[in-house]
């Protein structure tokens, strides 16, 4: 049966999907851990989508946010540290029609990965990208990460980390072929959800820095964002973001940010005092790279063996007089 049938067959079926389609195990991260309630947003955003679990990806590396796939009821690839984004592409080249979603840490995407993020980016591939920042290692106990603020005291850190924090937002949106930047916080739960829509709805790699909190390592430190809606600037445009009323009574520190312009975009994104949440950037016009390479195209078995024989025959030591 070809692939064609096969989805055409899943179609015809007309198959709808619940909340409990996507539930896999019992997630084993720290209770008031910002990792569970993006678990819920995704399968929220599964089921409303009514994205088929068996034609639904989620890649991770290594880290407190890698364990994302083993709560998600879909398939899944759980691979080595820092190299979520390379496997995710691979499996976007072999299998363009499956909908694939990156999960990746601060430490997994911006330290050790930092290479494969920045050429992800300029691929521009149709993947959604989740990168979990509590600005702390939290799988390996508590040692500083890329994001930690100036200051910070770790297990490697003890006198307090002595550099100024990379900015994931400003590095991503300084690399050709952005196509799509957003952030979130992961105690605005409706605004999660919008922007995590937006980031799946959009045709190209959607990076979505969430800020989240992880209370065993960096207990309260996100306290006074959460304690004055003040320091949150909302970010809204007829392009981007609409509020709820109850969002727009709530966080009253809004602003009229048109995301295709990059310039303002970056401006807003290099201010952290108030954290700015919403679509700092779009362009639906960058081609993916899936489809510049045509991915996806159907090979037959004399085609394979024919290209396999090709390569092999490359590094063949040929005897004196044999036929090529």
């Amino acid at each position: 049966m070809t692939m064609e049938v096969t989805r055409c067959l899943l179609q015809a079926s007309d198959e709808r999907h619940e909340l409990g389609d996507y539930e896999q195990g019992v997630p084993r991260w720290c209770n008031g851990c910002g990792d569970n309630g993006i678990l819920t947003t995704m399968q929220r955003l599964c089921r409303d989508n009514d994205l088929a679990p068996e034609r639904t990806v989620f890649v991770s590396g290594i880290g407190c946010s890698s364990r994302l796939p083993h709560y998600m009821h879909t398939y899944g690839f759980h691979g080595t540290h820092g190299r979520a984004l390379p496997i995710a592409e691979g499996v976007k080249m072999a299998r363009p029609d499956l909908t694939v979603f990156v999960s990746t840490g601060d430490g997994d995407c911006l330290s050790i990965g930092a290479a494969h993020w920045i050429h992800a980016l300029r691929y521009n591939m149709d993947l959604t990208v989740l990168l979990h920042d509590n600005r702390i290692y939290g799988l390996t106990k508590k040692q500083a990460s890329p994001t930690s603020p100036l200051g910070t005291k770790s297990n490697t850190t003890p006198q307090g980390s002595y550099l100024e924090a990379l900015n994931p937002l400003t590095v991503t949106l300084g690399v050709a072929n952005v196509s799509f930047v957003a952030q979130a916080v992961d105690w605005i739960p409706e605004l999660l959800y919008d922007i995590l829509t937006a980031a799946y709805r959009h045709r190209g790699l959607s990076f979505v820095r969430i800020v989240q909190r992880c209370p065993e390592f960096m207990p309260g430190f996100f306290d006074p964002w959460m304690q004055d809606p003040r320091r949150t600037l909302i970010l809204r445009h007829a392009s981007g973001l609409t509020l709820s009323p109850a969002i727009a009574k709530t966080y009253t520190n809004q602003l009229e940010h048109d995301p295709s312009d990059i310039h303002r975009a970056r401006e807003i994104a290099s201010d952290e005092e108030p954290i700015p949440v919403g679509i700092l950037y779009r362009d639906d016009d960058v081609p993916c790279y899936e489809d510049v390479r045509h991915a996806g195209a159907v090979r037959t078995a004399e085609q394979v063996r024919r290209g396999l024989a090709a390569e092999l025959d490359r590094f063949t030591i040929w005897p004196d007089g044999a036929e090529r």
